[in-house]
């Protein structure tokens, strides 16, 4: 199937796009504002769309409104001008019940959406999503919880409003998008976890006191928790990495804690590595996975999905450290030394060989394989 993704360089368009890339065989098209003018011909050769694209927050209100219904109107005329018969599936809201800017400018751009794709005899989705959170949302924009670890890192603490939230993490929403695509109804409603602001605040201190001074991992006993933290350290990423581990040396020798975990499942490894030699090469969607390097050199290497930037970390056994591994980071590691290098590996959860959670990819991006 070839899958139309506007917005796909937004906070959810780029979970959904890692997730498409991950677990299906669709071809995806991205559309952003950079080749929005394109939509028309884009949808010339498409079986699906997924619209994201949209408007969270303006100068005003009237931009927020007319953002999101212009954008609507334009999807709506590309649908028409295709002359095809599409499946359209729309990044909807729960705050098309309410009477505010957002609100309206999505439901308007629903109803346009809908009456172009059903005149052409396509079949309309609309997930309606709760409040979203995840990696790399944007503070002030896409999610008050980004908004609160950049507090929390920072030393700051925002105005807090303790409401009763639903929150719903992005690699959830996406399911539920990439689900319509196939699925018969013509509204899907995902659940998300329903929780009081303040707690959410006190999870993320609870994080940050564990996380930051140590690279202890808190208790992530439950999904949640694993994606709240996911959530956390992904703005502390690359800035927080190496994280040092403390040798306690005597005579002996030295004894080195590589990963204290409050809560939760955890599966250790060990890898050895010919000199020239690299591991990994792939990418997660979940899970939390540090690398320490026991003995040898090593460069730890990781790109995030759909970008070009590789950033590289040279590290040695003489100078235990570790990296985690962010979410949706293609990652490997290379031993750069003369000596067979020794990497220990630890995973939040054990590891199940019917969903492994690993998903292949170089961290050389192409053209520059081609160049070299």
């Amino acid at each position: 199937m070839r899958v139309v993704l506007t917005g796909a360089e937004g906070f959810l368009g780029w979970h959904t796009r890692l997730r498409l890339t991950a677990l299906t065989d669709h071809e995806v098209v991205p559309v952003s504002r950079h080749n929005w003018s394109d939509l028309a011909s884009l949808l010339a050769d498409a079986d699906a769309v997924i619209h994201i694209a949209g408007v969270n927050r303006a100068a005003s209100d009237n931009e927020v409104e007319r953002g999101n219904i212009q954008l609507g109107a334009d999807l709506a005329q590309a649908i028409t001008a295709a002359g095809r018969t599409l499946r359209v599936v729309m990044s909807g809201t729960i705050q098309v019940s309410q009477n505010n800017a957002y609100g309206r400018g999505k439901l308007t751009a629903q109803t346009l959406i809908t009456e172009a794709t059903r005149a052409g005899g396509g079949h309309f989705v609309d997930v309606c999503l709760p409040n979203l959170f995840g990696e790399h949302g944007v503070p002030n924009y896409n999610s008050f919880v980004a908004t609160f670890v950049r507090s929390i890192i920072h030393g700051e603490t925002p105005r807090i409003n303790d409401n009763v939230v639903e929150l719903l993490h992005a690699q959830d929403a996406a399911q539920s998008l990439i689900a319509a695509l196939e699925c018969p109804e013509e509204r899907l409603r995902p659940e998300g976890e329903l929780i009081g602001v303040v707690a959410v605040w006190n999870l993320l201190q609870e994080f940050h006191s564990s996380y930051s001074p140590s690279g202890e991992i808190p208790d992530i006993s439950t999904k949640f928790r694993v994606n709240l933290f996911n959530t956390y350290r992904a703005q502390l990423f690359p800035d927080h990495y190496p994280i040092k581990l403390i040798p306690h040396s005597d005579p002996r020798g030295s004894f080195v804690e590589t990963v204290r975990c409050r809560g939760g499942e955890g599966q250790s490894s060990f890898s050895t590595t010919v000199p020239g030699i690299t591991r990994g090469e792939h990418y997660h969607l979940s899970k939390i996975e540090r690398f320490a390097v026991i003995q040898g050199t090593a460069r730890i290497s990781l790109r995030k999905m759909f970008t070009d930037e590789v950033l590289d970390f040279h590290v040695t056994g003489n100078q235990p450290t570790a990296i985690d591994m962010p979410v949706g980071w293609v990652h490997n590691i290379t031993n750069i030394g003369n000596e067979t290098l020794l990497t220990q590996f630890w995973s939040h959860e054990l590891f199940r060989p019917d969903a492994p959670d690993t998903f292949p990819e170089p961290v050389l991006p192409a053209t520059e394989e081609i160049s070299n």
